[in-house]
């Protein structure tokens, strides 16, 4: 894989994966990448959007790396949490909470909250 800006965040989990699968790993690096570029969302709408999916999915620390990067595309604590909030009437209320919670160690240790 061929971007490692953000391996610090990684989960140990996936880290192992890639690692015991590394052709997986950068088809899926691949793919991430080209679906990136098929348009014209800049990184941190895609990174809001992608917080959104983590949620929907019930996706712990997907959640986690994608509040994590929309801060880093330069997202303010609002928006990613008007991103979490989206999801409530979709997903539900007990979902939405999760996520906030979720999201709070990062926007802490951010200094946003």
């Amino acid at each position: 894989m061929t971007d490692r800006s953000h391996e610090e965040a990684i989960p140990r989990t996936f880290k192992a994966f890639v690692e015991r699968f590394p052709a997986l790993g950068d088809a899926h690096e691949a793919i991430a990448k080209a679906v990136d570029q098929a348009g014209p969302l800049d990184r941190k709408s895609c990174e809001l959007i992608k917080i959104g999916l983590s949620v929907g999915a019930g996706l712990e620390t997907a959640t986690r790396s994608h509040v994590r990067r929309a801060l880093a595309h330069g997202a303010s604590a609002a928006e990613v949490e008007q991103a979490i909030l989206l999801a409530m009437n979709t997903c539900g209320f007990p979902r939405a909470v999760a996520a906030w919670q979720w999201a709070q160690g990062c926007l802490e240790g951010n200094g946003q909250v």
